[in-house]
């Protein structure tokens, strides 16, 4: 499925409370964005029986304190290790899940504080996007474009 397709698929399942579609399409640009600078339409990420995502926490060597969480996204059911959790345990699956949606539900996933995308097969190249990044990215976006509704167009 096509970026389009998919940005207008979050639009269309958003709860019709009359806020929420509008929030999502005032957000796509940003999620556009981000998504066309990665390579496929859709990852395969590590969840469990539930569909709760699974995270990784990670340690810096040099300093065992600092510590990051995050969430695997790879590009075919061929990357995601044997070793993984996914080999090993019968509760977790490796789900295709589509590119705007892991975006979108990014914003959300408070413990989580990015998702690393493998790019390439072989998992040789990877993209890391930053939950606190992407909230950032769209709260300049909506600045703006309540900004611009605020300033009169006849304001010379």
């Amino acid at each position: 499925m096509d970026l389009k397709a998919q940005i207008q698929l979050l639009i269309d399942n958003a709860p019709n409370d009359g806020m929420t579609p509008l929030l999502v399409t005032a957000i796509a640009p940003v999620i556009s964005a981000i998504a066309s600078s990665l390579r496929h339409p859709q990852y395969y990420i590590l969840q469990n029986l539930e569909k709760d995502w699974v995270l990784t926490t990670l340690s810096n060597r040099a300093n065992p304190e600092l510590e990051k969480r995050v969430i695997y996204a790879y590009p075919t059911l061929q990357d995601v290790p044997l070793s993984s959790n996914a080999g090993l345990d019968p509760q977790v699956i490796a789900a295709p899940i589509l590119i705007a949606d892991i975006l979108f539900q990014l914003l959300a996933l408070e413990p989580v504080d990015s998702i690393v995308f493998f790019e390439t097969p072989g998992m040789s190249t990877n993209v890391e996007i930053k939950r606190t990044e992407l909230q950032h990215l769209i709260l300049e976006l909506l600045q703006q474009k309540h900004s611009r509704t605020l300033i009169p167009p006849d304001i010379a």
